[in-house]
């Protein structure tokens, strides 16, 4: 709280007194004091309500098909080699391709815009689940593999009982990851497709020259990942109750 504060007090000292620092410049950043009345503002306006439904919407409906997807391509491409051979490498043609280059492609496969800001968000919240996935898997112990097969247990009982258990921390961290991700690639998406979200007004802001709504929105969009991040890692401590917590 204490470097934030710091942070915030910094902030506010070099936009009031129009700091020049060469390469950078404080002549038009609006102070936070701006900044927070004009939160205030969108608050009793009414108009930021519209904007957080549209954009959690988007999100946790990207991110819940990509949780889905991601996982269960993560076991079975860890788990066979025929899975492997089959689905890794387009896979991993299409990892390298930023979510944003999508935008084009994905507004001529969906009908509406939002199912294309929907794809763009599963998108990017895929790959950060399917390959921490796959290395979950991959750092089971397969000494706990052998040792339950010696039991009698099946293939089924393996896949519940030691290799999701086993994996499920690093399961955890990519669906964490994949959030932030997913919310980084919704508000390029609402910029350029949407109508409503914190991205939209984000860009509409910019383009009216709203300087002090700009950072409400840039503040808005990190508030969102920070606790949706949050909120999945609590949630993944609940599931796993026998991983170390710090």
């Amino acid at each position: 709280m204490v470097s934030v504060t710091l942070f915030i007090g910094l902030w506010q000292l070099a936009s009031a007194s129009h700091l020049r620092l060469g390469f950078v410049t404080f002549v038009n950043v609006p102070a936070p004091t701006e900044v927070f009345e004009s939160f205030i503002a969108l608050v009793r306006s009414g108009k930021l309500a519209p904007h957080l439904a549209a954009s959690i919407v988007r999100v946790f409906a990207g991110f819940g098909v990509a949780a889905v997807t991601g996982i269960l391509l993560g076991l079975a491409i860890a788990r066979s080699k025929l899975a492997e051979d089959v689905l890794w490498p387009p896979l991993e043609i299409l990892r390298p391709i930023p979510a944003v280059a999508w935008i084009p492609l994905a507004i001529l496969m969906f009908p509406s815009a939002e199912g294309s800001m929907v794809f763009i968000t599963y998108t990017g919240a895929l790959f950060p689940i399917l390959l921490n996935t796959i290395h979950g898997v991959a750092e089971v112990d397969h000494r706990l593999i052998s040792s339950a097969r010696s039991l009698g247990a099946g293939w089924r009982a393996i896949l519940f009982e030691v290799i999701i258990p086993g994996a499920a921390p690093s399961i955890v961290t990519g669906l964490a990851i994949g959030m932030g991700t997913a919310w980084f690639c919704l508000v390029t998406a609402e910029m350029i497709a949407g109508q409503f979200g914190v991205g939209y007004y984000t860009w509409e802001s910019y383009t009216l020259q709203n300087y002090p709504d700009i950072i409400v929105g840039m503040l808005v969009i990190g508030a969102l990942g920070m606790a949706s991040s949050v909120l999945v890692r609590w949630a993944g401590g609940r599931l796993t109750p026998w991983r170390e917590t710090k």
